[in-house]
């Protein structure tokens, strides 16, 4: 696992990857959603403690339960695409810490400890999120990251039990290119970074 990867797959996983608004009318099936979580859970979490866990809405009564919770043009983007994921975490994800970290009671850090567990939780989850798209484009599939929405009305349409917490919403779909504005602008290695 020591070579780099070809150029193709660079820019189709990041240099030329795009976050879309517009959507294909293509289905993403069941069996490309399960290799997409087969494939994103091997990505590295603190302890192995996986803390994300995904809904993927997909029919139009989930849609509906959706949409009062996204700001602007959130809405009409995630009715179009084909799926929609809630990225969440589990609040209790270390319940899960003798089956995914046997080597120690891992857990003793955060059952008494609800701030770490926070911390730990949606630092975890994040990362997860972030494998998600980058599972996605290598398996094929475009994706519209969102952050314009109220967690709390998600959190009370899907996870009314409160365990489960919303972190962020990722379209997923097959892209259509002409809804796509010019790329932004990065940061420069200068701005952005810190060799010591």
């Amino acid at each position: 696992m020591a070579n780099a990867l070809n150029p193709e797959a660079l820019d189709q996983l990041f240099l030329k990857a795009r976050s879309h608004n517009q959507w294909q009318d293509r289905d993403v099936p069941d069996a490309l959603l399960d290799q997409l979580y087969q494939t994103l859970r091997q990505g590295p979490t603190s302890n192995n403690c996986s803390p994300a866990r995904f809904v993927f809405v997909r029919s139009d009564e989930a849609k509906q339960k959706l949409l009062p919770a996204l700001k602007g043009h959130n809405g009409e983007k995630m009715l179009q695409a084909p799926v929609t994921a809630i990225v969440a975490w589990d609040s209790r994800f270390f319940d899960h810490l003798p089956q995914l970290f046997p080597i120690y009671d891992a857990g003793a850090a955060f059952r008494e400890n609800p701030e770490a567990a926070f911390v730990a939780g949606l630092r975890n989850s994040s990362l997860q999120g972030a494998y998600l798209i980058l599972a996605a484009r290598a398996l094929g599939l475009d994706c519209g990251p969102m952050s314009g929405f109220d967690a709390a009305q998600v959190d009370a349409a899907f996870f009314p039990d409160g365990r489960w917490r919303s972190n962020f919403l990722c379209c997923l779909g097959y892209g259509d290119e002409t809804g796509l504005r010019p790329s932004g602008p990065r940061l420069s290695f200068e701005q952005a970074c810190l060799v010591q």
